[in-house]
C-alpha cells in the first residue's frame, strides 16, 4: 500500500530523534573516556611510567618485634638489638648464582652459608625473601646498598636479633631462639605464617620457648613495588604488626648473679624462694652457658665443648637434675611417722652403728653409732638408724604419701624445659614398674632418701618452704605479662598438725645452731637472720661389705664423678620464715662442708637485698668471706657489666 505524505514526514521526525539520542550518547562517551585518558596519562604519568618499566606489587610479612624479659625489679635479661642483614628473592633474582657471586664478593660469606642460602631458596617458595646473611658491619651494608642496581632481588635490611645481656646467669631459666624447624612445625594444624619465614626464630627452651605465643606477637604486613630487575623501589603501604608482649619474672638479677658467681666451676645448683608467694627468687644451675652462641649459630667446636663436658652446662640441674636427696628427705619420714601416730615427739632409738634386719646390716653413716637420740637430736646429729627404726614403724606408703603433699614427686608447673617429676616410691609403684614387691630393705633405704627416691632441688626447695610456712605454697616464675599482673593463689594449710611441724624445725634448727649439729659451720650469729636446715649427702656408689670390713674409700680418694652428692635444704629466719633454699653439689662430697656454706651465702645476700653482711658470720669466718666476697666475679649492679678479667 502506498504510504501517504504525512506517513512519510512522521517516520522522518522519528529518525531524527533517535539520531541525536544516538550521538548524544556517542559524544558524552567520548567526553568520559577524554576524562580518564587525561587521568591516566597526565596526572598518574609518573606511577604508570614505572609500571610500564615491568614492575610489580609485592606484599611482605613484616616480623613481629620479640617482647622484653626482664627481672622482678625492671632489669632486662633479654632484648632486641639493631641488626644489618642482606636478604635475597628467588623470583626477583633471576640468575641466582651470577647475584651471589657478586654479593659474595661484597660481603664475606663461608661456602656453608653460600650453600645453606641455596637450599633455602629451594626449599620456600619464589616470591619468600631468604636472609643471605646478618648481622653485616656498616661498611658491609653500605657496599650492598651502594652497589643494589647490580644485585637483582638483594635487599639490604635493618632487622632486629635476640640479644642476652646477662648471657650465663640466666641461660637455664630464659633459653634462648633458634630458626624454625621441621621439627617445630609439627603437630601444629595451622602455623603462623610468620614461622614459614626463612631464618625466622623463635623460643628453643626455657621462658623462650614455654612464653613463644605471648613473645612472639603478630606479624604485619608492607606492600611494597620493585622493578623489572627486582630492585626494591618505594614502599607503598606499611600495617605494622603487633609487638610482642613483654614478662616479668619473679627471680632478682643481683640474687641470680651472686648464687651463679658463689657456685663457681661446680657441677651444682641452687634454688631459692620466697615461703610465702612461692616466687623464685633464684633458680641457678652450674657451670652455664652464653645462649648467644646460639642465637648466632653456634659452631660445631663451641657446641662440642658443651656437650662433652663432663659437668654438663646444658642442663638445668636446678629443675631437670633427680638425685637421691639422702637425709634433707629426713623431714619427710619424721612428719610421716609423727601424723600416722606411729611416733610420738618423744620418740627415742639407741643407735649402736648400724640397725640389723633379717640378717642384713644397715649401717648409720657414723660407724660408732650415735646412743641414745632423740627426734631433734636425730637431726642435729643426722643419724641414720633413728630413720630405720621409724620407717619400720610408719611403713613406705605413709612416707610416700607425705613426699607428696610436702611437693616431691610431682611435676611443678613452670615455665621452663625439661622438669622432673623426680620420683616418690611406694608399693604399687615398685609393682607398676619393676614387677617386684617392695621389701623392707627398700622402706629401710628409702627412709633416708636412698633407694629409689630422686628429687630435684626445685624440689627440694618447695619441700623446705611447706615445712617452714606450714602452707601448700607452689613456685612461680612469672609475676607479669603483657602489663597484667600474675595473681598469687591463697597458699592452703597443710594438714599436718602444727606440734609436728615446730618439732621437725626444732631439729633443723639445731642441725645449724646445736654443739653437734652437722652443719654448725654455717651458723649465721646475727639475730634477726638465724638460719635452720638440713644437711644431707647421697651416695652415688654401692659400698661392699668387703669394703665396710678393710674400711671405706674415703670422697677425696675416689675419681670426681664417684664421690656422693653434697645437699643442703635451709630457711631463714627462723623464727620468721622469709626464704627457703636448696643447693646440691654433685660429687660434691659433703653437705655440711659443700652445700650449706653456699646455701648460707645465697640466703643472707635475699635478706640483706645485697652482698651478705660480713656481720652475719662468727667472728673467726669474717676475714675469709670477706676476702672471698671481693673475688667474686659479680656483675655490677647498676650496667650488668662483668669484671674486665671475667669478659677476657
Amino acid at each position: 500500500m502506498r504510504r501517504t505524505q504525512k506517513d512519510t514526514e512522521q517516520s522522518v521526525r522519528t529518525i531524527t530523534r533517535r539520531g541525536l539520542m544516538l550521538g548524544g550518547a556517542m559524544t558524552a562517551m567520548v567526553a568520559a573516556l577524554g576524562v580518564r585518558m587525561r587521568y591516566l596519562q597526565v596526572d598518574q604519568a609518573d606511577e604508570f611510567k614505572l609500571l610500564a618499566e615491568e614492575n610489580r606489587i609485592n606484599i611482605r610479612l613484616i616480623p613481629p618485634v620479640r617482647g622484653v624479659i626482664y627481672d622482678r625489679n625492671g632489669k632486662i635479661l633479654a632484648q632486641n638489638e639493631q641488626n644489618y642483614r642482606v636478604s635475597i628473592t628467588r623470583e626477583d633474582a633471576g640468575d641466582v648464582d651470577a647475584v651471589m657471586r657478586r654479593l659474595a664478593a661484597l660481603v664475606p660469606m663461608t661456602a656453608e652459608e653460600l650453600d645453606q642460602t641455596v637450599s633455602d631458596l629451594r626449599k620456600h617458595s619464589a616470591f619468600v625473601p631468604v636472609v643471605v646473611k646478618d648481622r653485616l658491619s656498616w661498611d658491609e651494608f653500605s657496599k650492598v646498598a651502594i652497589n643494589a642496581p647490580a644485585l637483582p632481588g638483594v635487599a639490604p635490611e635493618v632487622g632486629l636479633s635476640r640479644l642476652y645481656p646477662r648471657d650465663t646467669d640466666f641461660a637455664h631459666v630464659i633459653g634462648y631462639v633458634g630458626p624454625v624447624s621441621d621439627k617445630d612445625l609439627e603437630g601444629l594444624e595451622d602455623p603462623d605464617p610468620v614461622l614459614r619465614l626463612p631464618k625466622f626464630q623463635i623460643g628453643k627452651i626455657g621462658v623462650e620457648k614455654f612464653m613463644e605465643s605471648d613473645l612472639r606477637g603478630e606479624a604485619g604486613t608492607k606492600k611494597i613495588e620493585v622493578n623489572h630487575v627486582g630492585r626494591v623501589m618505594r614502599e607503598l603501604e606499611r600495617n605494622e604488626g603487633q609487638p610482642g608482649a613483654d614478662i616479668l619474672l619473679t627471680i632478682d638479677a643481683d640474687l641470680q648473679n651472686f648464687a651463679q658467681a658463689r657456685l663457681g666451676e661446680e657441677s651444682a645448683a641452687v634454688v631459692l624462694m620466697d615461703v610465702e608467694t612461692g616466687d623464685l627468687m633464684c633458680c641457678a644451675s652450674s657451670p652455664s652457658f652464653d645462649p648467644n652462641l646460639f642465637v648466632r649459630g653456634i659452631s660445631y667446636t663451641d657446641y662440642a665443648a658443651l656437650t662433652e663436658h663432663d659437668h654438663r652446662p646444658l642442663a638445668n640441674k636446678a629443675v631437670s637434675g633427680a638425685y637421691p636427696p639422702g637425709s634433707t628427705f629426713k623431714m619427710v619420714t619424721a612428719l610421716a611417722a609423727l601424723q600416722a601416730g606411729s611416733i610420738q615427739a618423744g620418740h627415742r632409738v639407741r643407735c649402736p652403728g648400724y640397725l640389723e634386719i633379717g640378717g642384713r646390716r644397715f649401717h648409720c653413716w657414723s660407724r660408732g653409732g650415735h646412743g641414745t637420740v632423740s627426734l631433734t637430736q636425730s637431726f642435729e646429729k643426722s643419724c641414720d638408724v633413728f630413720y630405720y627404726d621409724v620407717a619400720q614403724k610408719v611403713g613406705i606408703d605413709k612416707i610416700a604419701e607425705m613426699g607428696k603433699m610436702l611437693g616431691l614427686g610431682i611435676r611443678h608447673d613452670l615455665p621452663m624445659s625439661a622438669i622432673t617429676e623426680g620420683n616418690m616410691p611406694n608399693k604399687a609403684w615398685k609393682q607398676e614398674r619393676h614387677k617386684q614387691d617392695w621389701r623392707i630393705g627398700d622402706t629401710i633405704n628409702a627412709s633416708i632418701g636412698q633407694g629409689y627416691v630422686l628429687a630435684s632441688p626445685l624440689q627440694l626447695a618447695v619441700m623446705t618452704a611447706r615445712i617452714a610456712s606450714g602452707k601448700a605454697v607452689a613456685p612461680r616464675l612469672l609475676r607479669r605479662v603483657a602489663g597484667q599482673e600474675m595473681p598469687v593463689a591463697e597458699a592452703p594449710p597443710l594438714e599436718i598438725a602444727a606440734e609436728y611441724l615446730a618439732a621437725v624445725r626444732r631439729g633443723m634448727h639445731d642441725v645449724v645452731n646445736g654443739d653437734h649439729g652437722t652443719a654448725k659451720g654455717s651458723r649465721v650469729v646475727e639475730p634477726t637472720m638465724v638460719f635452720a636446715g638440713k644437711s644431707g649427702t647421697s651416695q652415688v656408689r654401692n659400698i661392699t661389705a668387703a669394703e665396710r670390713a678393710r674400711g671405706v674409700i674415703s670422697n677425696d680418694q675416689l675419681p670426681w664423678n664417684r664421690r656422693d652428692h653434697a645437699l643442703f635444704v635451709g630457711y631463714a629466719p627462723y623464727d620468721n620464715p622469709r626464704y627457703a633454699v636448696a643447693v646440691v653439689v654433685e660429687h660434691g662430697s659433703g653437705g655440711s662442708t659443700a652445700a650449706a656454706p653456699i646455701a648460707r651465702d645465697v640466703i643472707l645476700a635475699a635478706l640483706n637485698k645485697g652482698l651478705p653482711p660480713l656481720e652475719a658470720y662468727p667472728k673467726s669466718q669474717r676475714g675469709r668471706i670477706e676476702t672471698m666476697l671481693k673475688e667474686l666475679p659479680l656483675r655490677d649492679p647498676v650496667t650488668g657489666a662483668v669484671p674486665k678479667a671475667e669478659r677476657a
